[in-house]
């Protein structure tokens, strides 16, 4: 990574808390608080990786910076808080959390599988949540700079079809996050701020099992959290990150065509519609 966010919650001897945090974006992240003498906590339900991803935040560990692994449910509220507590015993007061734990399973559609729809949601957008519940209080309480970095999707924003339960719980978190970055705003003296970021095509341990090899398309995981700590310096919330096959600017023109699904009150999902396909890339090459 090239870049070091100036933000003053990323200073040696402050403490990150990642969610999410035995491999991909999560591990990465933790490797360069480490890196830069940050306290890091990582929690995952995978034991086993969990494991791997101490050796490996020991290994980046600069200028006496504690790491520490605890596997953790953030589906369930009762483990976030246990794992808020450990954290304010270990380590004392939290700069950074990032709520980055999320699975990509796919429950099928709208009118099936009650439970796989309640069970990725618990942990996608209620794991979020708990984790604000859990930690943000103390960190209002303690009055230091502060960040809350909440990891969401381009499926919550584009919505595209085959994941309709994936789809919905990141665009909770997109909104869930937009109301907390108003209401820190609303609190007098405030130096907390939240932040969305939103990653491309990564490639991840939710991606590896499908895809033993990362395909050119995709970042890895280390550019990813190198592009947030550059959106954090100029203290943008939404952090849309490209990736090696789709620019910003298409990015930008897919957002779009999806806003303008509501305004002009084209069908659902237009995008995607038959009737639309010619013009959808008729908007996208102009």
């Amino acid at each position: 990574m090239t870049s070091s966010a100036s933000h003053p919650a990323f200073q040696p001897g402050n403490t990150a808390v990642i969610t999410g945090g035995a491999n991909g974006i999560g591990l990465a992240a933790g490797v360069h608080y480490a890196s830069i003498g940050m306290n890091v906590l990582v929690a995952d339900r995978d034991a086993e990786q969990l494991k791997v991803a101490e050796k490996a935040l020991q290994a980046a560990a600069a200028n006496g910076a504690k790491t520490m692994g605890r596997t953790c449910d953030v589906s369930i509220a009762t483990e976030v808080n246990t794992l808020a507590q450990t954290a304010k015993e270990t380590f004392g007061d939290v700069s950074v959390l990032m709520n980055n734990a999320g699975t990509g399973m796919n429950p099928g559609k709208p009118w099936e599988n009650t439970d796989g729809w309640k069970k990725l949601l618990d942990v996608n957008l209620w794991g979020v949540i708990h984790g604000v519940q859990a930690f943000v209080p103390a960190m209002l309480e303690a009055g230091k700079p502060g960040l809350i970095i909440n990891t969401g999707s381009k499926q919550g924003i584009t919505r595209p079809p085959g994941n309709s339960a994936y789809n919905l719980s990141k665009a909770g978190v997109i909104a869930f996050t937009e109301a907390l970055a108003h209401e820190l705003r609303q609190q007098e003296d405030c130096k907390l701020s939240a932040h969305l970021l939103v990653p491309g095509f990564t490639y991840t341990g939710m991606i590896s099992q499908f895809l033993p090899e990362k395909p050119e398309a995709a970042w890895t995981s280390e550019q990813v959290v190198d592009f947030m700590l550059n959106s954090l310096e100029t203290n943008d919330f939404y952090i849309l990150c490209p990736d090696n096959d789709v620019t910003r600017e298409m990015d930008e023109r897919r957002i779009q065509w999806n806003t303008d699904d509501l305004i002009k009150n084209r069908p659902a999902l237009s995008r995607w519609h038959p009737d639309y396909a010619d013009a959808f890339d008729a908007f996208m090459k102009s």
